[in-house]
């Protein structure tokens, strides 16, 4: 009985250890040395640059701008800031970009390294103390240990510190495109964030393979690697959208992303502040930067592509470990081998029974199929019951790590009362049997379908281990069979909590498979246990309390507080007006304008905001007209030449205006159309530009410096210009027309949305 209470205490250290090697647990102080890496150092930057929001095109914007020219100065970099107009056809989005960059020099540079991070904040409300204002300061920090060594670099180190990413990566799009230093460029750090704490995971970006860029990573050898060829795979399938995307596919440049991820409820928020950020990924991002910094500065950084790629994975004690996609297949292969070998060589001896083997494939299939449908339906179910989930846009509320550890808990006490169904002292050895033939189908289908993810293999490896020590003695020593499961759990258990908090709790359900699976290569220590059926009733009431703590968490408060939204749209065409929101469930302070029972939206679907969600205006009302100034707008010119209709408009906004979007239907075609000087011919299709549209928006512009939008366009003779324009500004709150009721401590502005916005909407008609 000790030793099984010892056995299950390993089983728990596993856990707990796989989790604890994924991030440092102490902060760099102040004292630390000069040349090595601070947080809190790096912390005094943050506190400045995430007072307020700073998004493109406001005063506090510029005055980060500023702050972070000034730190680089006085650390001796001659700096310049890059300016320009960016279009980002994906993003639809057009704004004149202020990158800012500063180079040191090398003795005899190869290519250039390049630390990329963007300064904007997300508008219109979110500090981005995170996002990516931990990338600023982590990269401002790093320089300053790095050269305060006072040893040149053997390869130059270009800083770029890109504007405008949240608004469609224009910055980096306008670096790489427009800026004679891309061209040096050999490889990329880019330092981000997609929430405010968690481990910072690494994430290669290239357009070969990743054999050698990898070979490097582990060279340089960061203390906490956090990183998988299964993220990798997958990411390379899914529309990218960080700034080395656009290096990556423009420039042909190759890069590593960090990024911590969890508290997504933070991202893009008024929650994204000094304060909630977690000072432990901040200090991660630091020891990747380190390490990293000082190997590529001196490697060869014109070596790194290849068209070989490597299957890698992170593991405790071992930091990185690669091996190369051709083992896939030879791997499988022995394992198969290993598989029918021991399966045989049981059988003979006595030690496998083929009638317990057949009953085993009962509960592992059960427990899949189960716990699958618990994972799909449960969060279904819950967000019935709980409908103000669905005004997080990202996908997981502030009770979502609970939710992780309750459906957990639940899907390991289904799989304790299963398997408890089919024990018989004798038959641990097989029990274990099943779930590897069943893991080896997986392994197949994994290296036909997803490469990355065969790493998965190795825990098989340790499972055929521990089947031999079963079919060679009745009784083996269980914490040998315990310490067999370190490397299955260190390798698999950190992806229970990585994909939900990836990806959103719709994807609980690859906890709760997941949990069966790995329960299952458990069964050579829980198969000698008579107590399951016990285990799993306590199991049982340990996730009923976990969903309880959810339950007394489900409501929004002060600390956990609602996004909600608020827009005033004016017609001047109509002069009408009206209140709009995005939110489902109205609170008091939308019912002030929207009232208990607002229509549902059925006249702003055109104007709606192309969010990363796709979020749909939900309900509007009627609204007083407000004189908000409408933009002035001047008819230039409108003349032919030869086949083409020529015409130059001038739109002035005689307010404070934070973006004009244009819009046109799929008949209107344009030949050229230039806006400030820019040029969209370079999105041309089938003879005409701006084609391919988001609805019938042609563009949103960012305006920049209180800039006015000059506009010259053609289009084929004899046809009407139809254009809609809608003038947004981020200031319904302060606007002075509305005197707004301030919104209470427990309501945040709702992201990702165009929100707390007046809307000005008007037509340009030339017949």
């Amino acid at each position: 009985m000790l030793k099984k209470i010892i056995a299950l205490a390993l089983i728990l250290l596993a856990i707990y250890w796989s989790f604890l090697a994924l991030k440092p647990t102490s902060i760099s102080g102040l004292e630390t040395t000069d040349t090595e890496f601070s947080t809190d150092r790096a912390l005094g930057h943050l506190k400045e640059i995430s007072k307020q929001p700073h998004y493109v095109g406001i005063p506090e914007h510029q005055r980060v701008r500023d702050y972070i020219v000034t730190v680089l100065k006085n650390l001796g970099l001659e700096t310049e800031i890059q300016e320009g107009y960016s279009h980002n056809e994906k993003w639809g989005s057009i704004t004149k970009a202020k990158n800012i960059l500063a180079r040191i020099k090398g003795t005899d540079s190869t290519k250039a390294l390049l630390l990329l991070s963007h300064y904007d904040s997300n508008p219109h409300s979110s500090l981005g103390a995170s996002d990516a204002g931990s990338g600023v300061v982590t990269i401002l920090e790093g320089l300053r240990a790095f050269l305060h060594e006072g040893k040149q670099p053997k390869n130059d180190i270009i800083v770029l510190l890109s504007d405008a990413e949240e608004l469609g990566l224009n910055g980096a799009e306008l670096f790489v495109n427009e800026h004679p230093w891309a061209k040096d460029v050999g490889l990329v750090l880019n330092f981000e964030s997609r929430g405010s704490g968690g481990p910072s995971y690494m994430l290669v970006e290239t357009n070969g393979g990743n054999h050698k860029l990898l070979k490097d990573f582990v060279a340089a050898n960061p203390q906490y690697p956090v990183a998988n060829s299964l993220a990798y795979s997958v990411y390379k399938k899914l529309p990218n959208d960080t700034d080395l995307t656009s290096l990556r596919e423009d420039g042909n440049i190759d890069g590593f992303n960090f990024a911590f991820i969890d508290d997504h409820f933070d991202y893009h928020t008024a929650l994204d502040t000094f304060e909630r950020l977690d000072r432990s990924s901040l200090e991660h991002q630091g020891s990747y930067l380190m390490p990293l910094l000082h190997y590529f500065a001196n490697a060869d950084l014109t070596d790194l592509k290849s068209d070989e790629d490597n299957v890698y994975f992170n593991i405790p004690l071992f930091k990185t470990v690669r091996y190369p996609f051709d083992w896939i297949v030879p791997m499988l292969i022995v394992a198969i081998v290993l598989f029918l070998g021991l399966v045989f060589y049981g059988l003979k001896k006595r030690m496998l029974n083929s009638k317990h083997m057949a009953i085993g494939f009962i509960p592992g299939m059960a427990a899949i199929l189960l716990n699958g449908l618990i994972g799909v339906g449960g969060w279904k179910v819950l967000t019935v019951i709980y409908p103000q989930y669905n005004e997080i846009l990202q996908g997981f509320t502030y009770n979502g790590h609970t939710y992780i550890l309750a459906f957990s808990i639940l899907a390991t006490a289904i799989c304790m009362w299963l398997y408890n169904k089919v024990y018989k002292p004798e038959n641990t050895a097989s029990l274990v049997v099943p779930p590897l033939f069943l893991w080896l189908i997986i392994c197949t289908l994994i290296a036909i379908y997803l490469k990355g993810a065969s790493f998965f293999i190795i825990p098989v490896f340790f499972g055929l281990i521990s089947l031999w020590i079963l079919v060679r003695q009745k009784r083996p020593n269980i914490l040998l069979m315990a310490l067999l499961l370190f490397p299955t759990i260190w390798i698999l258990v950190p992806f229970v909590k990585m994909f939900p908090v990836g990806l959103g709790l719709k994807l609980l359900v690859a906890s709760t498979v997941l949990i069966s699976l790995i329960f299952s290569l458990c069964i050579s220590v829980f198969g000698f246990s008579r107590y399951k059926n016990r285990w799993a009733y306590f199991l049982f009431i340990v996730s009923i309390g976990c969903f309880i703590y959810a339950h007394i968490n489900s409501d929004f408060s002060e600390e956990r507080p609602k996004p909600n939204s608020l827009i005033y749209f004016l017609d001047t065409d109509s002069n009408k007006a009206l209140w709009a929101t995005y939110d489902q469930q109205l609170d008091a302070w939308t019912k002030t304008f929207l009232s208990d029972n607002p229509r549902a939206n059925d006249s702003l679907s055109k104007f709606n905001s192309h969010s990363k969600y796709g979020t749909p205006i939900s309900y509007v009302n009627n609204a007083d007209v407000k004189p908000v100034p409408k933009p002035h707008i001047d008819i230039l010119q409108d003349s032919l030449v030869g086949e083409e209709r020529h015409i130059k408009l001038f739109i002035a906004p005689q307010r404070r205006a934070h973006k004009l979007v244009l819009f046109a239907d799929s008949t209107q075609h344009f030949i050229d159309f230039k806006m400030n000087g820019y040029d969209f011919k370079n999105t041309k299709h089938n003879g005409y530009v701006l084609e391919e549209r988001l609805g019938q928006q042609l563009f949103a512009y960012s305006v920049v410096d209180d800039n006015f939008t000059d506009i010259e366009l053609s289009i084929p003779m004899g046809t009407p210009l139809i254009l809609d324009y809608l003038e947004v500004s981020f200031d319904l709150p302060s606007n002075p027309l509305f005197r707004m009721p301030q919104r209470p401590a427990g309501m945040i502005p709702k992201p990702f949305v165009n929100n707390d916005a007046v809307m000005v909407k008007g037509t340009i008609i030339l017949n």
